[in-house]
């Protein structure tokens, strides 16, 4: 090969690396992006598990049982497993971590009216308190607690427990079912970043999450709709309180603003159709007499001031329902009919 060669291909070669470089360095940063979390290995976490035995002066015997139980590796994709293995291994070496587990064990979710105190208390090393809550949250989320169970998770991020998965799983869950959209969406995008090493089950359920909520519109009946089921769920837990009357008041408002536009509509649409026959495509000239033959007189009876749907008496009340309820799913109909039974019980 003669030096114009060698120099052409050299070339060749430097102008490929300048071409791939942008390409590689931007897969690079876009993974880098989304990356935002990411799993710990099962040697990090015991690892961190030794430290804690080490500092919280655990005997040698309970130590070595805690040993055999990390002897085999977890095999399988599921990093909740490695949670259930951390708790374990915490209720063999503390005494109060064995007790709160059993009673878990034993004791109906909906009976957990107050947040253990040791899951509160900041002196608590922060690896044995974060994975607990974590762990304790995960209870609380079976038996559809969302609320206490977001309670536990708050301030907790991905890089404090062994399983950021089943955190942003059960912070996007419990979002979801009390209707905090943006908070949901953003838990479940940064859930999916590492969609590739996530349980399918968390995968797919976060998807139908993102798919269900993301057109939800606010002051819609779909909103209104949930608003109720989430009513209904939490008069079935006993949860009877301040959020339960404040989403009571929200549907009553909400339905009010939406029987509101609908006559609007309807008003407009009769303004519109009818002109009469004197109507004309040019406007009328001030001084110009317009003919017709009524006497002029108005009727005022259905031009009563404070006059609303809430008044209505029962006949014409249940023929406004099926006006308003035309069409509409089941689901919908039952929530203007309990809107119309609150009303007449308000009056009663």
């Amino acid at each position: 090969m003669n030096f114009k060669s060698t120099i052409a291909c050299a070339a060749v070669v430097t102008l490929f690396c300048v071409a791939i470089a942008p390409t590689t360095v931007s897969a690079q940063d876009e993974l880098e992006k989304r990356a935002t979390w990411s799993f710990p290995d099962q040697l990090t976490v015991k690892a961190d598990l030794d430290k804690y035995l080490s500092e919280s002066e655990v005997s040698e015997a309970i130590q070595q049982q805690i040993a055999i139980l990390w002897e085999i590796p977890i095999e399988s994709d599921d990093r909740s497993l490695l949670l259930d293995q951390l708790i374990n291994s915490f209720a063999l070496a503390n005494k109060d971590v064995r007790e709160l587990t059993a009673r878990l064990d034993t004791t109906p979710a909906t009976a957990a009216n107050i947040i253990p105190t040791m899951l509160t208390d900041e002196s608590q090393d922060d690896f044995l308190r974060n994975n607990l809550r974590l762990f304790y949250a995960r209870w609380l989320a079976h038996s559809d607690l969302q609320d206490e169970c977001l309670q536990v998770l708050e301030g907790i991020t991905p890089s404090q427990v062994v399983d950021p998965a089943t955190l942003l799983f059960y912070q996007a869950t419990g979002y979801h079912r009390i209707l905090a959209k943006d908070v949901c969406l953003q838990k479940i995008d940064l859930l999916l970043e590492n969609e590739e090493q996530l349980p399918r089950r968390y995968s797919t359920i976060a998807k139908l999450m993102k798919a269900d909520v993301e057109p939800l519109k606010s002051d819609s009946l779909d909103e209104v709709a949930r608003l109720m089921a989430d009513i209904r769920r939490r008069l079935k837990l006993g949860r009877a309180g301040t959020r339960v009357r404040k989403e009571e008041d929200d549907v009553i408002a909400k339905l009010d603003k939406m029987i509101e536009e609908l006559e609007q509509q309807q008003q407009q649409q009769q303004s519109g159709s009818g002109g009469g026959s004197s109507s004309s495509s040019s406007p009328a000239q001030d001084s110009s007499n317009l003919g017709g033959s009524g006497p002029g007189n108005v009727d005022n009876k259905s031009v009563k001031e404070g006059d609303d749907w809430g008044a209505l008496p029962p006949r014409e009340r249940q023929k406004a329902l099926q006006q308003i309820s035309k069409e509409l799913p089941a689901h919908y109909r039952e929530v203007i009919e309990e809107y119309f039974r609150k009303l007449a019980r308000d009056e009663g």
